[in-house]
């Protein structure tokens, strides 16, 4: 019989597993649909609430640690999303077209995400873990989306008809 730990270790696999299953499928399906800089902004945005989970007690870890999954998610894991995530105007309209090495990127990153998550695990609590790699999330999807704002800024800046009349 499986102890309470091996099934809070389990679980968190199957919804890490889902997760990135519907994160892949979203974002695949959001490359044909027009982007605009509110739906760039929002996911970080959105995320930032999760760190209302240091309230909890048994989520905190020391400093360096989050300061070591912060730096690895914006050193190792957002420069790969930003190196193939591209805008393109479309008639009046702006879509994010990532290049065929998207999804592959993203699989590769889950599964490392996976493999980290089973050493880290062993060190720390479940809470802690996800404390852990929800900092190492956030330092991915920051500069990332961050990037994603200023491409769009510049598209629609190269794209905007100088207003200016010659004399």
């Amino acid at each position: 019989m499986l102890s309470s730990a091996h099934w809070l270790q389990y679980g968190s696999l199957a919804m890490s597993i889902i997760a990135g299953v519907a994160i892949i499928t979203l974002r695949m399906k959001a490359s044909n649909k027009p982007t605009n800089l509110r739906k760039i902004i929002i996911p970080p945005l959105g995320m930032s609430t999760g760190f209302l989970m240091f309230v909890v007690p048994q989520t905190h870890v020391p400093l360096l640690w989050a300061l070591y999954a912060l730096a690895a998610g914006v050193l190792l894991f957002a420069p790969p999303l930003i190196a193939t995530s591209h805008f393109e105007r479309i008639g009046e309209q702006i879509y994010l077209r990532r290049s065929r090495m998207f999804i592959y990127i993203i699989i590769g990153l889950f599964i490392v995400r996976i493999a980290m998550h089973d050493v880290v695990e062993r060190h720390v609590s479940v809470m802690q873990t996800g404390a852990l790699f929800f900092l190492l999330a956030f330092g991915m999807l920051v500069p990332w989306r961050l990037a994603m704002m200023l491409r769009y800024r510049q598209l629609l800046k190269n794209d905007v008809p100088s207003t200016s009349a010659s004399t």
